[in-house]
């Protein structure tokens, strides 16, 4: 495939096109340099395994892109191709300086202090050695290792290796990432640190390709999304799309029936959700929801088999699909109860209308009790509601706030305090 014009913005920046990778494995091993010896020319039989087959995408100018799938899938030896590690079948090119960050800490020398460290990964992954030395306060402050610089990078903790080396990762200027699950490196408020820089070279216009197991991730970063199965491409599109194909793969289930006017929906099928309406504090049903009231989202649910302890959960989504809140059973009544086939239930939820006005749709989900991710029905697409107030501020919620005016005293009063 012929590089683009490293100035045309209309061009991906990222193109994958019908890649393949095969390694032979070996079916024995010669353990000793004794057995290399007597048999020099004994043929060591392999077998051929391919990680990946056939895989095509194309990542825009900007593009925050996810690769998701299950252990053993391919998603790291399909990133390993992106930057060149791996040799593969079929044509990759990229557009761009390229940073990786697939295996955070490679490189290091255990021996040495962080601060030698610090200024020889950042020549590795391209800095000049100014420039290294420039950054490397920037780095040591990001990475909360203030006083411990001179310490060997072997009597560090495995969390402050990878706070170590994921700082000096973000340092490189880069147009396109190449990230390999490591959203989730320290405590929890380094993850929030990471979280945020995530968020700022989205919003600045860096490419990205993420690999991660963490659909919550997928969904919050991610433009779209790859979904990977054995070596195969299983479906590519939206993340939250790719994140439902991803829990249905790993819990065995395959989208499955059709029996509310012909749409498909996931699930086993074992209850089905038929109603779903929004009620206002006198129990009106309305369309036209006012802010600042208190309304409740209620759902009928019809059970085809006898179902102990189903939990209901509820997803708002505007019309970006940006996902405005959650609301499960599960936290309030673990234990729903046992209901047999036949049985009709309204399963309700009831909050505060803060959403700023603009049209919301709401997700209704049955699952069996547990982790949440065993479906039983999944009802979207087929009702929405609309948000009305005087003012639309702009936000993606309208909190009611108390303003005040207070003049600041004189500075004379200021100097006498």
């Amino acid at each position: 495939m012929p590089t683009p014009a490293v100035g045309d913005e209309r061009l991906p920046v990222v193109v994958a096109r019908s890649v393949s990778k095969t390694f032979h494995v070996p079916e024995e091993r010669r353990h000793t340099l004794k057995e290399r010896a007597l048999h020099p020319r004994r043929n060591v039989r392999s077998r051929e395994f391919t990680a990946l087959r056939d895989v095509s995408f194309a990542v825009a100018p900007g593009e925050f892109f996810g690769i998701a799938g299950r252990n053993g899938s391919g998603k790291s030896t399909l990133l390993k191709c992106l930057a060149g590690i791996y040799q593969a079948d079929g044509d990759i090119w990229c557009r761009g300086r390229m940073s990786t960050m697939i295996e955070l800490g490679v490189g290091f020398n255990m021996d040495m202090a962080a601060r030698d460290n610090v200024i020889m990964n950042g020549i590795m992954l391209g800095l000049t050695p100014r420039e290294a030395r420039r950054r490397y306060d920037s780095v040591i402050d990001f990475a909360e290792l203030r006083g411990f610089e001179d310490l060997k990078v072997k009597n560090y903790s495995s969390g402050m290796q990878v706070r170590l080396a994921f700082s000096v990762a973000i340092q490189v200027d880069a147009d396109i990432l190449l990230i390999d699950e490591i959203l989730a490196v320290g405590d929890a408020s380094f993850q929030q640190k990471c979280f945020d820089v995530f968020s700022e070279l989205r919003d600045t216009g860096k490419t990205i390709v993420l690999v991660t197991h963490d659909m919550a991730s997928l969904q919050r970063f991610c433009h779209r999304a790859l979904l990977l199965e054995r070596g195969d491409p299983v479906y590519i599109g939206e993340s939250y799309e790719v994140a439902d194909r991803y829990l249905e793969l790993n819990f065995g289930r395959e989208p499955t029936t059709a029996t509310d006017n012909g749409s498909e929906r996931p699930g086993d099928g074992e209850a089905r959700v038929i109603e779903v309406w929004v009620e206002d504090a006198d129990g009106n049903r309305l369309t036209a929801v006012p802010q600042h009231t208190r309304v409740t989202v209620k759902t009928r649910v019809l059970f085809m088999v006898d179902l102990e302890d189903p939990a209901a959960s509820l997803h708002v989504f505007n019309e970006e699909h940006q996902p405005m809140f959650f609301a499960t059973t599960q936290i309030e009544n673990e234990r729903s109860g046992y209901f047999a086939a036949g049985d009709e239930v309204v399963f309700s939820f009831t909050f505060d209308n803060v959403l700023a006005p603009g049209r919301y749709g709401p997700v209704i989900q049955l699952a069996h009790r547990g982790s949440g991710v065993d479906v039983i029905d999944k009802f979207e697409g087929s009702f929405s509601f609309v948000v009305t107030g005087s003012l639309a501020l702009g936000g993606l919620i309208d909190l009611p706030v108390t303003s005040a005016i207070d003049r600041a005293p004189a500075d004379s009063e200021r100097a006498r305090v």
